[in-house]
């Protein structure tokens, strides 16, 4: 069991660092999406820092027979979550990545494609400017 001035220190840094994460999600230099397992570990290790007896009980009804080995436990399953949401996140990321240079591709294929053909006239979506190809000259 924790001394009193050890868990105080212990849930000052857990603040600290919730208020920190927090600062970073207002800031925007964090997504909320990616932040949410950070924050629930903050929450839960400070309600295990305040109540140890329930990090004890919930020990004893898992079969675990030590406390620390507990929180060797808990901090196993929190990496391994971690780690699976960055992959559904840079899988997605990946992913859309992809289709957007694919886009990139066809786009200047047909813009390449209209270049080459003679007589054809090119005209942006926004209408903003005209471009009238007739054989190898280009008004712009």
């Amino acid at each position: 069991m924790l001394s009193v001035k050890a868990r105080i220190l212990i849930v000052a840094g857990l603040l600290l660092l919730l208020a920190i994460i927090i600062n970073m999600v207002r800031k925007r230099t964090l997504e909320l999406k990616y932040v949410l397992a950070w924050l629930i570990a903050d929450l839960v290790l400070i309600f295990f820092s305040i109540f140890p007896q329930t990090m004890m009980g919930m020990a004893q009804l898992l079969g675990i027979y030590s406390p620390v080995n507990m929180i060797f436990f808990l901090g196993f399953v929190f990496l391994g979550l971690i780690i699976f949401s960055l992959t559904v996140a840079l899988s997605r990321a990946t992913a859309s990545q992809r289709r957007l240079a694919q886009y990139v591709a066809l786009k200047d294929y047909e813009e390449r494609t209209l270049r080459e053909m003679p007589g054809m006239a090119l005209r942006s979506e926004a209408g903003e400017a005209e471009i009238t190809i007739t054989g190898a000259d280009t008004e712009v």
